[in-house]
């Protein structure tokens, strides 16, 4: 039987590389998928037919907080309440930390870290209710400090952190579980398309510093989300896993 039948989770930044794993994994588990991303998204049917059999689609604009959250509440009011919450969205920007206007920093933080804090707070409500939940957020191997050009982006993903570690104390005894998972450098075409000639250059750069000499996966991340999801992991909350290949 399917780990997670008859449970409903959110998904945010479904359409990117990991969302897209994300929905098939657990479409294929059992649970009934919502998943989310721009509202201005194109093809939305056709990437969503080829991930899985029946997902429901909800447009949202992350930088509008306020209809974020009542777009959440009615849609959880409308499917009996949101079990699972992936915070998978983000955005980064790569360019040294002074060439960042203000309005550049708050707006990649409102996206990548303030939205998950309106949904998780959105879908906890109900979830207390149902003294059940799992709340994913997405972190990153950025936060281990080697990098450079992407500190709205780190910052931001620090504040993911904070969440976990703060919303698990506060929602454990509600059974609500709260964890991180930090990906290292998930293969992408998005990383081909970027680094062009130098692609190959950089994926060298990537294994030399990884223990374990394959590159992470979509699915790899996709996987370690559902076991967190799953009643294997009821006595996991408050930490950050690290799917890096050994990094």
């Amino acid at each position: 039987m399917p780990t997670l039948a008859g449970k409903t989770v959110l998904i945010t930044g479904a359409l990117g590389t990991i969302g897209k794993s994300l929905v098939s994994r657990f479409a294929e588990e059992g649970a009934k998928v919502i998943a989310s991303d721009r509202p201005d998204a194109p093809n939305v049917d056709e990437v969503l037919k080829d991930l899985a059999k029946d997902v429901r689609y909800l447009g949202a604009d992350l930088n509008q907080l306020a209809d974020l959250e009542k777009a959440v509440t009615r849609l959880a009011d409308e499917v009996g309440g949101i079990d699972i919450l992936v915070n998978n969205a983000a955005f980064v920007v790569n360019k040294p930390h002074e060439e960042f206007s203000i309005e550049e920093y708050e707006e990649e933080v409102r996206v990548n870290s303030t939205s998950a804090f309106v949904l998780s707070r959105a879908c906890s409500t109900l979830m207390k209710q149902k003294k059940y939940g799992k709340i994913i957020n997405l972190t990153s191997l950025t936060l281990n400090g080697n990098w450079e050009g992407f500190v709205p982006y780190v910052a931001s993903k620090g504040a993911m952190y904070g969440l976990v570690k703060s919303m698990a104390r506060e929602l454990g005894k509600y059974n609500i579980t709260v964890n991180g998972i930090s990906p290292g450098a998930v293969l992408s075409d998005a990383e081909w398309r970027h680094f062009g000639e130098k692609r190959e250059a950089y994926h060298q750069w990537i294994l030399e510093r990884q223990s374990i000499k394959r590159r992470i996966e979509p699915v790899d991340i996709a996987n370690l989300a559902v076991f967190l999801s799953s009643p294997q992991a009821d006595l996991i909350s408050g930490q950050d896993i690290h799917c890096d290949g050994g990094w």
